[in-house]
């Protein structure tokens, strides 16, 4: 089939590689614009725009997918499937209806699971056990439409989205490849999701990332492992943000108050609402990340100190 594959960050090459070393022909590419990165904030082009260059593979990179030079070019095309990876931006009824079979889109969940754009955060945060990818077709709904297929991956006690995001780009990368042949071959059709089972995925925010002491310990370390690497799990100490980088439970370590510091030699242990976690990575306001017996070597930690959800001041 020709294809015009849309995706634009990191996670998504996996998949348009796997797509360029298919059977199919991946003749365009769409991606979101142009972005301010770094302390320069110079105009950087997506991930998915530089793989496609280093491919020779046309980009398209419209401000607006309603756009109407868009939209023509994207029917002068004339693209057979438009698979999908994590574009970033909502697809209108125009350009939903240019392909004779439709768009795909790869979504890291088990449809109807995690509707929304962090799936893979809040299955972490939530403590799930298992998760995976599924392949449907795009409609004008929150991710609500019909099913091509599915994987499934084991969520690893220690896994932060970063690690899992990975593991699910590549697995993904196969079935996306699966569902294009499946289409083309006329083998493979898309089952509705089921009415029960739904859940949503709304982006983390700052404020969703902020680490409650009293909270259990396992909820701790569940927010912290689904905000690594973005946000980035946040508390306070001395009134400035601390971001936590990698944390453990400590089951074995009591006594301490929620947020309460105590550090040792090599270690560093919080309270919680049940048992201490232990702080193996942090990163201070306008520093690089450290190890956390590091930080409290440098900050001299008073007995009694405590890590806070005030605000910063």
């Amino acid at each position: 089939m020709k294809l015009v594959f849309a995706g634009t960050p990191e996670v998504a090459v996996p998949a348009l590689d796997a797509l360029i070393d298919s059977r199919h022909e991946v003749v365009a590419v769409v991606t979101r614009p142009d972005a301010p990165a770094g302390r320069g904030r110079r105009l950087v082009a997506s991930p998915v725009a530089e793989r496609a260059e280093e491919a020779g593979i046309e980009v398209l990179k419209p401000v607006k997918p309603r756009d109407e030079e868009f939209l023509a070019r994207l029917r002068e095309i004339g693209p057979d499937c438009c698979p999908v990876v994590a574009y970033g931006a909502l697809l209108p009824k125009a350009a939903l209806e240019v392909p004779r079979q439709g768009w795909v889109n790869l979504h890291f969940s088990l449809l109807p699971a995690w509707r929304g754009a962090a799936p893979v955060q809040h299955s972490l945060m939530a403590g799930d056990e298992v998760t995976g990818a599924s392949t449907f077709q795009i409609e004008q709904g929150l991710d609500s439409g019909p099913v091509y297929g599915v994987i499934t991956e084991d969520v690893r006690p220690t896994d932060t989205s970063g690690d899992l995001l990975t593991r699910l780009a590549f697995a993904g990368a196969g079935l996306l490849v699966a569902t294009m042949d499946g289409i083309e071959d006329g083998t493979l059709k898309p089952v509705p999701q089921p009415a029960d089972g739904i859940t949503l995925a709304p982006k983390i925010t700052v404020e969703d990332a902020r680490i409650d002491w009293h909270a259990p310990a396992l909820r701790v370390d569940r927010v912290v492992r689904g905000c690594t690497p973005a946000p980035g799990a946040w508390t306070v100490f001395r009134g400035e943000r601390l971001k936590l980088v990698q944390a453990a439970l400590a089951a074995d370590r009591t006594g301490l108050a929620p947020g309460e510091i105590a550090a040792g030699k090599n270690n560093v242990w919080v309270g919680t609402g049940s048992h201490a976690v232990e702080l193996l990575w942090v990163q201070p306001q306008g520093k690089k990340p450290m190890r956390a017996a590091d930080w409290a070597r440098g900050v001299r930690i008073a007995p009694g100190e405590t890590l806070t959800t005030a605000e910063v001041r």
